[in-house]
C-alpha cells in the first residue's frame, strides 16, 4: 500500500499497473455482474472526490456493553458497533434497492482510516465471521459497519470517592487523512448514540452523556475528530454497607468502654485493642480496590481516618482515666484542709500580684507633678487602677482554665466521655456528608 502523502499526489491515470489492478480482477467469474461493473476500474488506494475537495464521514455508535471500569488502571472496556457512512461517485449504479456485501470485499473498497484515541487495547470481534458489514446504496452512498471491544482511558479524580461523578470521553479521528482531505460528523447529533439509556452497570449509573466536534492539532497537521461524552455517577448504597456501617459500628462498640469500671482492666483493653484492629483491618481492605501509589486522598479515607481517631481516642481515654485513678491520693491520706490551703495559696498568688501593682501605683504617684488639676489626678488614678487590675483578672482566668483541666475525680472522666464522643462524632459525620455530598 502507498502512503497517504503519495497517493494524494498521484493521478489516476498516472498510477503504476500494479496498483491498477483490483484485486476483483482475478475473481472476475465469481462475482455478480453488478458488482463487477462497480469493481472495474476502482481504485481502492484513493479516496472518493480526490480532486473536488474533502469527503464528508458520518458516524453513530451504538453501545452493546461496557463491562468493566477500574479505578486502578484508570479505564473501561466497552463494546460497540461503530457505523460509518459516506458518499464514494464512483460506486453508482442503476437500480433502487441497496446491496449488502460480504464483510469481506471491505478489502476492495475505500474505508475511512478511522482510530480511538485514547485505546489502550482493541479487537474486531470473528466469531463466526469477521463482524463487518458492507452496504451500497445506488446514489454511491456506502455504509460500513463494524463490532469492537476496545479498552479506552479515562482520566478520573477520585477525592470525593465513593461519592464521585467521572466523565469518560470515546474520541474517534483520522489517522492520515487531515481535514482537508476527510470531514467528521455525528448523523443524528447527540442521537448518534444509543445504548446508553438500557444499559446496566455495576456501581456506575449514567446520569448524562452528549456528542461533540472538534479537531486534533498535531504537528502534521489538523485532523478530524468527534467526541462522545458520558457522565457516571458511582451507587454509594454497596459502600455504606460494605465499609461505613461497619466503621460506624466499630466506633459505636469502642464506646461501650466506658460503661465498663475501670478496674476491669482487661475488658476494657481487650475491647480498645480488638476495635482498632478491627479497624485498620477495614481501613486495608477498603484500599485494594484502588491504586496502591496515588495522589488522591480520597473521601471514604477521610471518613475512616476519623473512625479510626474515635476508636484511638476511647483507647486513650481509659489510659489517662487508669493513670490519674492509681496516682490519685487515697482518702486517710488527703488532709481535710486540701482544699482550703490549695485556694489559700491561689489567693496568696493573686495577692502577690496585687501588691506589686499597689507598689507600681505608689511609685508613680510620688513621681507625679503636684500642681496638676485635680480632675487629671483622677482621671490617671482610674487608669492606674485599671492597669492593676487588668493582670489580676488575666491571672483569675488562667486559673479558672487550669482548674478546668484539673481531675478531682478520675471517674468523672468516664462520665465526661459518654456524653462528649458520641456528641462529637455526630456533629463531624454532618459536616462530612453535608460537604462531600452537596459541594
Amino acid at each position: 500500500m502507498l502512503p497517504v502523502s503519495e497517493s494524494l499526489c498521484l493521478q489516476p491515470d498516472r498510477l503504476p499497473r500494479s496498483v491498477q489492478v483490483s484485486e476483483a480482477e482475478g475473481k472476475g467469474e465469481i462475482l455478480p455482474p453488478t458488482i463487477q461493473n462497480i469493481i472495474k476500474g476502482y481504485n481502492k488506494y484513493l479516496r472518493p472526490f480526490f480532486d473536488n475537495g474533502p469527503v464528508s464521514v458520518g458516524m453513530s455508535l451504538d453501545i452493546a456493553s461496557i463491562d468493566t471500569i477500574s479505578e486502578i488502571n484508570m479505564d473501561y472496556t466497552a463494546t460497540i458497533f461503530l457505523r460509518q457512512r459516506w458518499t464514494d461517485e464512483r460506486l453508482c449504479f442503476d437500480g433502487n434497492k441497496s446491496l449488502s456485501l460480504d464483510g469481506r470485499l471491505v478489502e476492495m473498497l475505500w474505508v475511512p482510516d478511522t482510530f480511538i484515541v485514547d485505546s489502550k487495547k482493541s479487537f474486531l470481534h470473528d466469531i463466526t465471521v469477521e463482524n463487518r458489514l458492507i452496504r451500497i446504496y445506488p446514489n454511491g452512498t456506502v455504509l460500513y459497519a463494524i463490532r469492537i471491544t476496545t479498552t479506552v482511558a479515562c482520566s478520573m479524580d477520585l477525592t470525593k470517592y465513593p461519592m464521585d461523578k467521572q466523565t469518560c470521553t470515546l474520541q474517534l479521528e483520522s489517522w492520515g487523512y487531515n481535514i482537508n482531505d476527510v470531514m467528521f460528523y455525528w448523523t443524528r447529533g447527540n442521537d448518534s448514540v444509543r445504548g446508553l439509556d438500557t444499559l446496566q452497570l455495576a456501581q456506575y449509573t449514567v446520569e448524562d452523556h452528549f456528542t461533540s466536534v472538534s479537531e486534533a492539532v498535531y504537528e502534521t497537521g489538523r485532523y478530524p475528530k468527534l467526541v462522545f461524552h458520558f457522565e457516571l455517577k458511582r451507587n454509594i448504597l454497596y459502600f455504606i454497607l460494605e465499609t461505613y456501617v461497619p466503621s460506624i459500628l466499630l466506633v459505636v462498640l469502642s464506646w461501650v468502654s466506658f460503661w465498663i469500671s475501670q478496674s476491669s482492666v482487661p475488658a476494657r483493653i481487650c475491647i480498645g485493642v480488638t476495635t482498632v484492629l478491627t479497624m485498620t483491618t477495614l481501613m486495608m481492605g477498603a484500599r485494594t480496590s484502588l491504586p496502591n501509589a496515588n495522589c488522591f486522598i480520597k473521601a471514604i479515607d477521610v471518613y475512616l481516618g476519623i473512625c479510626f481517631s474515635f476508636i484511638f481516642g476511647a483507647l486513650l481515654e481509659y489510659a489517662v482515666a487508669h493513670f490519674c485513678a492509681l496516682h490519685r491520693p487515697s482518702s486517710k491520706e488527703i488532709p481535710k484542709d486540701e482544699d482550703e490551703g490549695t485556694e489559700e495559696e491561689r489567693n496568696g498568688v493573686l495577692a502577690a500580684v496585687a501588691n506589686s501593682c499597689s507598689a507600681s501605683d505608689n511609685t508613680n504617684k510620688i513621681d507625679s507633678d503636684k500642681g496638676s488639676k485635680t480632675s487629671i489626678n483622677g482621671k490617671k488614678d482610674r487608669n492606674k487602677h485599671g492597669g492593676c487590675s487588668s493582670p489580676m483578672s488575666i491571672m483569675k482566668s488562667l486559673f479558672c482554665i487550669f482548674d478546668c483541666f484539673h481531675v478531682k475525680n478520675p471517674y468523672h472522666i468516664d462520665n465526661y466521655a459518654r456524653f462528649s464522643f458520641p456528641l462529637s462524632f455526630i456533629i463531624i459525620n454532618v459536616f462530612y456528608w453535608v460537604y462531600y455530598l452537596y459541594f
